[in-house]
């Protein structure tokens, strides 16, 4: 009977150790649900995702491109001067040359096949990443055409 007591015992105290942690982690994890990021945020990591998959290989990890043959995105002044034209060159290619921080740049971009939010997210990633600027809207994003 007495080892039956103290095995009862030890029972409970382990068991109540256990309690207030696992209390606390579920805590956190509804306070990580409830934390909700903005919506630039969200777009600019969704970006991310898409410019190692597709853009990190001309334009670099960088983004400083390849001087003669790749624009830089790190800084760029097309990309913040030349919105539209920079919104187009990502949905549909560019092909022609263009300028960038003052240096000519006639390479061809083949269209990546992305959709419109796609676009608004890698367009994003590069802009708040290495140039600031406003965010890109799936609605601006549409309104750009062929």
């Amino acid at each position: 009977m007495k080892y039956f007591i103290i095995l009862a015992v030890g029972l409970m105290l382990t068991g109540c150790g256990e309690q207030p942690e696992k209390q606390t982690e579920t805590a956190a994890s509804s306070v990580q649900e409830k934390v909700q990021k903005d919506p630039l945020t969200e777009s600019v990591e969704r970006g991310k995702e898409i410019y190692g998959d597709l853009c990190i290989t001309c334009h670099l990890p960088s983004g400083k491109g390849v001087p003669g043959a790749f624009p830089p995105l790190n800084p760029s002044n097309w990309l913040t001067k030349k919105r539209a034209e920079s919104i187009h060159a990502v949905k549909y290619g560019l092909k022609g040359e263009i300028v960038v921080n003052g240096k000519p740049y006639n390479s061809v971009m083949l269209p990546l096949g992305l959709d419109d939010q796609e676009v608004a997210d890698v367009m994003n990633y590069t802009i708040q990443t290495w140039n600031k600027g406003d965010m890109v809207t799936v609605e601006e994003v549409r309104a750009v055409t062929e």
